[in-house]
């Protein structure tokens, strides 16, 4: 236990003085200009998430040689994850294009169901082969959306960052997988720089990695009650992307196009600080978390409608905000 604290407080330590060292050393290179798509209005330099990033891959190194959680290690963990964090990286630094970054994300998903299997889904592996093809096809669709999702989401200080230290909070424990731990106190570490007002983002780098590590994290549990109860976890997250990405399709725009029509920018744009928006989020993650923990499925159901009442209620907000344009 003692060296477990350590670790984790070595880890918050470490991804702080990285994610510091970024922000000193390549904010020329990595710097964020604020265009009319930004939430930010200030050059900000983006690719902090490469702190946490690293300190992630050390931690679990050090778990893998000094196996001291009650659960094992994948040693191939941080090699599943790495391909994301490069290409990241240089898409921060240079802009690739898309259809490379997707081929990476799709890369890794494949990798992590070759490792991790399929998320659960018997009413169609029950099926026999072509069953099993479909929930294959199935995973790997949202396996590469939830890294799109949460890239996409990370478009106000602090938000997703914090929001994944729930989520990973929750997972730690409610599907016991405790190497996440070291997560959590890198998060936290990069937080400190990214809380508004942000001093640096965490791009590409941070983004498509957080958006895969929950993937994976998923897609460990077998028992299909507890997978889908713990999927739920993702819907501050996917609720707003979803919802707006079906609003964009109704009115015929490009969604590969960039925008700032998700509700958490809209909220902002209406006045909301960045801290507001972000607190809500976190807390509505934290909120479906204990529901999720105390009633199982039945809390990840409850978690749904109110996801879906809180949209509901959000739009209607904005609609009526004079201030909102």
């Amino acid at each position: 236990m003692t060296f477990i604290v350590f670790l984790f407080i070595g880890s918050f330590l470490l991804s702080l003085l990285l994610v510091f060292l970024i922000k000193q050393n390549f904010s020329k290179q990595l710097l964020d200009i604020p265009n009319e798509r930004s939430s930010h209005v200030s050059p900000t330099p983006r690719g902090g998430g490469l702190g946490f990033v690293i300190t992630f891959i050390l931690g679990i190194v050090i778990l893998i040689f000094f196996p001291v959680l009650p659960v094992k290690i994948d040693p191939l963990l941080p090699l599943i994850l790495l391909p994301l964090a490069i290409v990241g990286f240089l898409d921060d630094r240079y802009n690739l294009p898309s259809i490379l970054r997707y081929g990476v994300q799709l890369g890794v998903a494949i990798f992590a169901i070759i490792r991790y299997g399929i998320f659960p889904q018997p009413w169609l592996t029950n099926y026999g082969f072509i069953g099993i093809i479909l929930a294959i096809i199935l995973t790997l669709i949202a396996f590469t959306a939830l890294i799109n999702f949460y890239n996409f989401m990370d478009g106000l200080d602090g938000i997703v960052a914090g929001v994944c230290v729930v989520q990973l909070s929750f997972i730690t424990f409610y599907l016991h997988q405790y190497e996440w731990l070291i997560l959590i106190a890198a998060l936290l570490g990069f937080l400190y720089w990214n809380w508004s007002p942000a001093k640096i983002f965490m791009g590409d780098v941070g983004s498509t990695f957080l958006g895969a590590v929950i993937p994976i994290a998923l897609i460990q549990s077998s028992d299909v009650t507890i997978a889908w109860s713990s999927l739920a976890i993702v819907l501050p997250i996917a609720g707003d992307t979803i919802y707006t990405l079906i609003i964009r399709l109704r009115k015929r725009e490009n969604i590969f196009q960039a925008h700032r029509s998700h509700i958490f920018q809209r909220l902002q744009q209406s006045g909301w600080s960045h801290q507001t928006v972000a607190l809500s989020y976190i807390l509505l993650t934290l909120i479906i978390g204990c529901l999720i923990f105390y009633y199982n499925i039945y809390g990840a159901l409850l978690s749904l409608i109110l996801t879906v009442i809180l949209i509901i209620i959000s739009e209607l907000y904005l609609k009526l905000n004079v201030n909102y344009s």
